[in-house]
């Protein structure tokens, strides 16, 4: 559907949370490369490039994924569960962002292959600290693996 450069797929289903995580993205400079999907099953075809996004390149995967935990039609988990058993997919790092401190979902979550888990901050200079950090490592400082096609992926 797009052929823009997606560094960051927000996956979230709360519009509170996708308004604040967009300015939190814009005001650290890469809010322009996020790509928001609702629920878990146009997660999955974003993700795989299937369904209203067949048109897009697999091969044009996320930088990185920000998922929620607690998602309609399909949840974070088995989003987690297809990206990770995917050969494509299976080195895009994942962040689960939730707002669950049950300790259930951490062990699943890291279980399934999940890169890191973070509880979402209430607080709004929380949040946007937390996006800036996870956009600094994850984007710049992270290396990512050699893509299928050889070329490594790199922050623009």
């Amino acid at each position: 559907m797009t052929d823009q450069i997606i560094d960051v797929l927000l996956v979230e289903d709360n519009p509170d949370d996708v308004t604040l995580a967009m300015f939190a993205f814009k005001k650290n400079n890469f809010g322009n490369r996020v790509q928001v999907v609702r629920d878990g099953a146009e997660a999955l075809e974003y993700i795989f490039a299937t369904g209203a996004y067949a048109g897009r390149k697999i091969d044009q995967a996320p930088r990185l994924i920000l998922l929620d935990l607690k998602l309609p039609k399909v949840d974070g988990l088995e989003v987690l569960r297809q990206v990770k058993a995917d050969s494509r997919t299976k080195n895009t790092p994942v962040v689960m962002m939730t707002s669950s401190r049950e300790e259930n979902d951490l062990v699943a979550s890291y279980s399934l292959g999940v890169n890191s888990y973070i509880v979402k901050p209430v607080d709004f200079q929380q949040f946007v600290e937390c996006a800036r950090t996870l956009g600094l490592y994850w984007l710049l400082l992270n290396e990512p693996p050699v893509s299928t096609t050889g070329k490594r992926k790199t922050a623009a």
